[in-house]
């Protein structure tokens, strides 16, 4: 079996495409916390506020494009036949820049579900004609297809991307704190198993103690250095 390369990638990568971070510096909206917009009990409080914030997000991402770190991973798993992604962010820039194998830990904001009937489908108006929306299959009242704080993550994603950290020989974290779980555990995990962790990242973070190779740039840059003087690509 072919040696696996796994990516972790967080806010951090999109950020180069001009999609506000929600730890960084200016990446909040009006005088909210996502923390005090991203959950079920603010959305049973105020669909339509929830939407607002989601609507304006949507919108930001709708004429967002991958950068160079998006474009070289996609190009890194055409190259490579043992190569998964694991992504943190739901704005779908992986999958807009060729990348087939991505795990979605958090959702995708283009996605929708219904509370009431429970139907799942991409909805890619950015704005919306109506907030909030409803579905279009029974009128029912929608709501994004991510994971708020406080929900359980995918089963699914979760159970593979344990899998596949307990089995990388490469593990490569992007543009993520590391402080949000239990996305933050995986570099842990294959470190356990023997893997070599990578982190890209300008700042410190609680990956960088166990991190076999550190490279203090953003994600492009760290990208571009990795491959050429880490993989020789």
């Amino acid at each position: 079996m072919k040696e696996l390369i796994l990516v972790l990638t967080g806010a951090g990568i999109s950020a180069e495409s001009g999609i506000p971070t929600f730890r960084g510096e200016g990446g909040l909206w009006k005088q909210f916390k996502p923390e005090e917009l991203a959950t079920p009990q603010a959305f049973f409080e105020n669909p339509k506020l929830v939407w607002e914030w989601y609507d304006w997000r949507r919108q930001i991402i709708s004429k967002a494009e991958p950068n160079e770190a998006h474009l070289l991973l996609a190009k890194l798993e055409r190259r490579l036949e043992n190569f998964f992604i694991i992504t943190q962010n739901v704005d779908g820039l992986h999958q807009k820049a060729g990348s087939k194998k991505v795990i979605e830990l958090h959702g995708n904001i283009w996605r929708v579900k219904c509370t009431n009937c429970k139907e799942e489908y991409e909805l890619y108006e950015a704005p919306l004609k109506e907030i909030p929306p409803k579905c279009k299959y029974c009128g029912g009242l929608l709501r994004p297809a991510v994971v708020w704080f406080g929900e359980g993550l995918p089963e699914d994603a979760l159970t593979k991307s344990f899998i596949l950290s307990q089995n990388c020989s490469v593990f490569l974290v992007i543009g993520t704190s590391g402080v949000v779980y239990p996305a933050g555990y995986l570099p842990f995990i294959a470190k356990q198993h023997g893997a070599k962790v990578v982190e890209i990242n300008p700042n410190n973070t609680p990956i960088s103690e166990i991190a076999d190779v550190v490279i203090r740039e953003k994600a492009s840059k760290g990208l571009e250095k990795f491959l050429k003087e880490i993989l020789n690509f």
